[in-house]
C-alpha cells in the first residue's frame, strides 16, 4: 500500500482507529437477516432518533441506502428530480434506472447549492397519461461535487412546503450530513424533519470501515428491508460493523470541525499563493475544489506535481482538483499539503 504524507483523495480512505477496532471486537452479534443482531438494532435505533424518524435500516453502502430510498418513493416509469451534479445521478452508475425503472431529470446548480426554483421548475404532477409523473425530489447535503457545500435549511424548507400539497416525496442524500450539521449548527433532527427518507454514511468523515443507514417511517423501513435482501444486501453477523458506527457517533462527529478548519487553512494558503484558484469563503466543510487552470496548470499537472511531494489529490475536471480532509490527515499532513501546493502554484 502506497504511503503519503497527506492522502486527500477522499474521506472514504479513513481507517478505523484502535479504539474503534476494539469496539468491533467486543460487539454482540446475531443474524441480521432474521433481525437478531442486537448491535445493528442499537445502531438503527440511535440513528433514527438522531434524525427524528421512526425507524432505520443498516446498509452496506451509501449507494445502496440511496437506492433503497429512491425505490420506496418512485414506481417504475415515474421520475425523480435532482440537481445536475447530484451523486444519485452522477456517481451511482444509473442504478435508479437499472434496478427500479426510474427516470430522472435534473436542474442546473451552482456549487450544488439548492435554489428552490430549480426543482419546482421540473416537478410535474396530475398529468395523467400524457407526461411522466414526478414522485421524488432528491437533495444532497453536503454536496460532494459542489465542493462540500452546505444546503441552506431555509431553501430545504421552501421545497418541502412546495412539494407537500402535491404528495411529492423528498429524499436526502446525507452521506456527509454530519459535516453539514457541525458546520451549520442546524440539528440533525431539523434536517431530518424535512424529508421522508434520509441516508447517512458512517464510512467517510466518521471513520467507520463500511456502512450507511437509511431512516424513515417504520412501514417504509420494513419495505426497505425486503428490497435490501432483493438487492443482495442481506447480512449476517454484521454487528461487528455496526459497532464501528456506534463508536463513530460517540467519538467522531464533533471532531469534524477539525477537518473543516484544516481544509479552510489550505484554501486560504492557495488563494494567497495563486489568487483565483479558490475562494476560501466557499470552503464550508472538509472539501476543497481548486481551479488550477487559474494558475496556468491542468488538473493532471497539479495532481502529478503534488504526488511528487507525497500529497495525493483527485482531478475532477480538466482544470479542477478536489482535496478532502478526514480523520487520517492531521495538522502535520495539512502543513505538508500547504507547503506543496504553495510551491507548485507559485512556480506556475
Amino acid at each position: 500500500m502506497a504511503s503519503f504524507v497527506a492522502d486527500l483523495l477522499s474521506d472514504t480512505l479513513t481507517r478505523p482507529t484502535d479504539a474503534m477496532r476494539e469496539a468491533m471486537a467486543r460487539a454482540d452479534v446475531g443474524d441480521d437477516v432474521f433481525g437478531e443482531d442486537p448491535t445493528v438494532a442499537a445502531l438503527e435505533e440511535r440513528v433514527a432518533a438522531l434524525l427524528g424518524h421512526e425507524a432505520a435500516l443498516f446498509a452496506p453502502t451509501g449507494s445502496m441506502a440511496n437506492q433503497l430510498g429512491l425505490r420506496l418513493h418512485v414506481a417504475p416509469g415515474q421520475e425523480m428530480v435532482a440537481d445536475q451534479q447530484a451523486h444519485v445521478v452522477r456517481a451511482e452508475l444509473g442504478a435508479a434506472a437499472a434496478f427500479s425503472g426510474i427516470t430522472s431529470r435534473t436542474w442546473p446548480s451552482v456549487r450544488g447549492l439548492l435554489d428552490p426554483a430549480g426543482p419546482m421548475s421540473l416537478v410535474t404532477t396530475g398529468v395523467g397519461p400524457y407526461q411522466v409523473e414526478t414522485a421524488l425530489v432528491v437533495v444532497e447535503n453536503t454536496h460532494n461535487f459542489g465542493g462540500g457545500t452546505v444546503q441552506p435549511i431555509e431553501a430545504i424548507r421552501e421545497v418541502r412546503s412546495a412539494t407537500r400539497p402535491s404528495g411529492v416525496a423528498m429524499h436526502l442524500d446525507g452521506a456527509r450530513l454530519w459535516n453539514a450539521h457541525v458546520a451549520s449548527g442546524v440539528s440533525l433532527a431539523e434536517y431530518g424533519s424535512q424529508f421522508d427518507t434520509v441516508s447517512v454514511c458512517l464510512s467517510k468523515g466518521l471513520g467507520a470501515p463500511v456502512g450507511s443507514v437509511l431512516v424513515g417511517s417504520a412501514e417504509a423501513m420494513a419495505e426497505a428491508r425486503i428490497w435490501r435482501k432483493r438487492y443482495g444486501g442481506g447480512m449476517r453477523q454484521v454487528g461487528i460493523l455496526a459497532a464501528a458506527g456506534l463508536h463513530a457517533l460517540e467519538h467522531h462527529v464533533e471532531r469534524l470541525a477539525d477537518d473543516h478548519a484544516r481544509a479552510r487553512r489550505f484554501a486560504d494558503a492557495c488563494a494567497e499563493a495563486a489568487p483565483g484558484t479558490v475562494d476560501p469563503a466557499t470552503v464550508e466543510t472538509n472539501i476543497v475544489v481548486l481551479d488550477v487552470g487559474a494558475a496556468g496548470l491542468t488538473a493532471a499537472q497539479f495532481v502529478d506535481a503534488l504526488l511528487g511531494h507525497g500529497v495525493r489529490t483527485y482531478a475532477v475536471g480538466p482544470r479542477a482538483v478536489r482535496l478532502v480532509w478526514h480523520l487520517d490527515v492531521d495538522d502535520a499532513g495539512t502543513d505538508a499539503a500547504v507547503a506543496a501546493a504553495r510551491e507548485v502554484l507559485s512556480a506556475s
